[in-house]
């Protein structure tokens, strides 16, 4: 109606409110073409009568703003995708799949980052990974606490059953590769900053360091417009800062890169006072690490008690290779803002208590392209921040659960070496393993007994009342 039409001209667009036996690693904190649409592209949103509520107002411009958005006329949706590890992999090949216009950029090609490289079993399947890429499959564990008892874990696994041990620059490589293949393009650059948009449908102006081989280890200064960003860049995400996402806690991870099915996991103070150390077995060697949040400047010492801890087993072994490497220890503040997303470490997908983030990241990434996908239709429509908003809702609503229960054990058991002492008595129980296992591999809420649940309950207090006891005794002796 010309009222309607009338309302609709007074109002603005809506944008939506290797062959040695050891190694070590820790972690450290730290288009052109785009064209403005033109006026009859754009629907403006349609008023919202004021007797609604906040909430109920909200809710109704978010969905507006996202039909809204134009059609782009004679291209498709471009978007830079920031970092190649298994957030921007998955990410690219996703987006390039489903239509849009994809450009990845990273630095390291053969980046071999320090991490414990587990994967859970069903990331095999979802992520349809070649099992030739897996070095190691981890059927045994053992939890050994402050004063070196061990619990083996493992005893609930099923025969086909296992823990993937990967090493990330054959990981990653592969999954930017297989995104390729889908159609994105990527570059071997240094991403350096980005000029946020004037107009809400203005382009981001990226600039980056392109090295082809051609201009030697300086490389060459270009820049690059495109419709969306997907910060896939790390702990130390340059994509984070550019649209001030905020800061998190992170822990300090030290490893060193002759276990075939086995890995080790040490707790005490002596290697960690909030965290653990680890010995996982790769291709052809083992990798020592240790982490710490609250302990930073000590992560050296740290590193030494594991390997003292492992010594026996790693006699003769010969350090290859240090690494350093930050990690989140919570999701960052703010994970996107209109037209730029994170995702991954970037975003601080890493868990509390296992210090696990590869699945998550893939996982983040993924997700985020396909919202970006549906959004856009294919590449055929602007996005804006309600579409990257689904993302972030179905994100939370799937694994933010996981992320807050981990937080809680992290912060009950990390705490002392009586917590620890009772946290791998707790694991030696066959009911926790299952319930442990079943949630890990499969990345599902498994079901428990509230009957097994109370005895658990039961037993963890036991525990801890025992180890409470062997403390005080020590004391005694020490005096």
């Amino acid at each position: 109606t010309q009222n309607s039409r009338k309302r609709e001209e007074e109002h603005t667009p809506l944008l939506s409110v290797h062959c040695s036996t050891t190694m070590a690693t820790f972690a450290l904190k730290s288009f052109t073409g785009l064209r403005q649409s033109s006026p009859d592209q754009i629907n403006f949103v349609s008023h919202v009568p004021s007797s609604l509520s906040r909430s109920q107002r909200r809710t109704s411009l978010k969905v507006t703003a996202s039909r809204a958005s134009p059609k782009l006329a004679n291209r498709s949706l471009r978007v830079a995708v920031i970092g190649g590890g298994p957030a921007g992999g998955a990410a690219a090949e996703t987006l390039a799949q489903g239509g849009i216009e994809t450009i990845l950029i990273e630095r390291k090609m053969d980046n071999c980052k320090p991490c414990g490289g587990a994967i859970p079993l069903c990331m095999v399947g979802e992520f349809n990974l070649p099992l030739d890429i897996i070095d190691r499959r981890v059927t045994k564990m053992k939890m050994i606490s402050p004063s070196n008892i061990a619990v083996d874990i493992g005893r609930t696994l099923k025969e086909h059953e296992y823990i993937g041990m990967v090493r990330r620059e054959v990981l990653d490589q592969y999954l930017r590769e297989r995104a390729e293949k889908s159609g994105a393009t990527v570059i071997n650059g240094l991403f350096l900053k980005m000029d946020l948009p004037e107009e809400w449908d203005s382009p981001y102006v990226l600039h980056y360091t392109e090295y082809d081989g051609k201009t030697g280890a300086t490389g060459q200064k270009k820049t690059m417009e495109v419709d969306a960003v997907i910060g896939a860049d790390g702990a130390n995400s340059r994509v984070a800062k550019s649209i001030g996402a905020g800061d998190y806690d992170y822990a300090i991870a030290f490893q060193m890169t002759y276990y075939e099915d086995l890995a080790e996991m040490y707790v005490g103070d002596d290697v960690s006072p909030d965290f653990y150390g680890w010995v996982f077995p790769k291709c052809d060697h083992v990798a020592v690490g240790t982490g710490t949040v609250t302990h930073k400047g000590d992560i050296k010492k740290f590193q030494l008690a594991t390997r003292n801890r492992a010594k026996d087993k790693i006699l003769g072994g010969k350090i290859i290779r240090v690494e350093a490497h930050p990690i989140p220890e919570h999701p960052r503040p703010r994970r996107l803002s209109k037209r730029v997303a994170l995702v991954g470490d970037a975003a601080g997908y890493v868990t509390k208590c296992s210090g696990e983030g590869i699945y998550f990241a893939a996982k983040s990434g993924r997700m985020c392209a396909e919202a970006i996908v549906e959004g856009s239709q294919n590449g055929k429509k602007m996005i804006d921040e309600s579409d990257l908003r689904k993302y972030l809702e179905k994100w939370d609503k799937t694994y933010l659960p996981t992320y807050r229960v981990l937080d809680l054990l992290q912060k009950v058991f990390y705490r002392s070496n009586p917590a620890r002492e009772a946290f791998v008595e707790m694991c030696g129980d066959e009911y926790v393993q299952k319930m442990t296992f079943d949630s890990y591999l499969y990345k599902r809420v498994a079901p428990g007994s509230p009957l097994e649940d109370l005895k658990l309950a039961v037993n963890t207090i036991g525990s801890v009342f025992r180890a409470n006891a062997l403390r005080r005794e020590i004391e005694k002796l020490n005096v």
